[in-house]
């Protein structure tokens, strides 16, 4: 389920600034903890397939946040990697300068004044090849010491290219080895969803993702969106309507909650990170009260869930395993926010 959609090699403050955001994103993925008696009854059981489904919405968030960290320092990485080509392009630019000071020797050099001293005719002859002399020694030493100049800024720009290369190397494998766990934890929680009951799972499903209302006709809802590209993203996630949850995924025909609302808006031409958290943050912020249909809503805190506006109180989402993408209540436990994005 889980697809890597991190790739790429930067430079400098980035690369610092980068490492520090992962550091902090790829937090170890805590494993649940086995209760020490088994649920005594069918309700105790659905009670803590809710918990688990909730744990996994807040480590599918973490997964996308460290994912968008782990493609920020492969592209700083990637951008110090040309700062070094480019470094090392304009060293090889003096190669030839270097090799005919070489051939011709240093033309300040105490034997080339002495031929000047002795082949001058005149004391205004030598006069004029010891001022030559001396202008030739200036530009070589101007030449030698940028050649100098240029070595170390290509040696530090191929260090610090090796060393974001080898940050970002480090972070992609340890995030393989979280997204690794939350999938073992991901198939524990849908072997024991499977477990309960019809009744049950509509129980735990509703809790999780709110009562299944009927859809609006994406017609209408589209018509009532503050602009095209809105209209577009609405008319889209409706269409996802029946598909199922799956966690990671983005499209065409599965989903998980910020998967569906990123290719909602990429189908109107507007990309946005595969992150709950991050898309939280775009936009224009919207009260409860201005909501219009296409309007990104969020959830908890930190946010961990995400769908679209489509008016009338409602929302469209993929929430959780077992509950395809359908239509729900916008106002329901853990709504945080609202934002505007086209």
């Amino acid at each position: 389920m889980l697809r890597n959609r991190t790739s790429g090699r930067r430079w400098s403050g980035a690369v610092v600034a980068a490492a520090g955001l992962t550091a902090v994103l790829l937090a170890p993925v805590p494993a649940n903890a086995a209760p020490e008696d088994p649920p005594a009854t069918a309700a105790e059981a659905a009670e803590l397939v809710e918990q688990t489904a909730q744990q996994l919405t807040a480590l599918d968030e973490q997964v996308h946040q460290a994912e968008l960290a782990v493609a920020a320092q492969q592209q700083a990485a990637a951008d110090a990697d040309a700062a070094a080509d480019a470094a090392e392009g304009v060293l090889a630019q003096y190669a030839p300068v270097i090799r005919a000071i070489a051939q011709n020797g240093y033309t300040g050099s105490t034997q080339s004044r002495v031929a000047a001293f002795l082949g001058s005719e005149s004391a205004d002859d030598l006069v004029a090849q010891m001022t030559m002399l001396d202008l030739l020694a200036d530009h070589t030493d101007g030449v030698l010491t940028e050649v100098s100049a240029a070595q170390a800024l290509a040696e530090q720009a191929r260090a610090d290219a090796d060393a974001a290369a080898a940050q970002a190397d480090a972070a992609l494998s340890t995030l393989h080895e979280q997204q690794a766990q939350v999938q073992e934890q991901a198939e524990r929680y849908e072997a024991d969803f499977e477990r309960l009951t019809a009744a049950e799972q509509t129980r735990v499903t509703t809790s999780l993702a709110g009562p299944v209302l009927e859809a609006p006709s994406a017609a209408v809802a589209a018509a009532a969106a503050p602009g095209p590209a809105a209209a577009i993203a609405v008319q889209t996630a409706l269409g996802q309507i029946g598909d199922p949850y799956v966690w990671g995924a983005s499209g065409p025909d599965g989903f998980d909650c910020s998967g569906l609302t990123s290719y909602a808006y990429a189908a109107a031409g507007i990309s946005l990170p595969h992150s709950s958290k991050a898309q939280s943050t775009l936009g224009t912020p919207v009260s409860r009260a201005d909501l219009m249909p296409g309007d990104i809503v969020y959830f908890y805190s930190p946010v961990s869930h995400v769908g679209i506006y489509i008016g009338d109180g409602k929302m469209v989402h993929a929430r959780t395993f077992g509950q395809p993408v359908a239509v729900t209540s916008v106002d329901q436990a853990g709504y945080r926010g609202a934002v505007r994005v086209a």
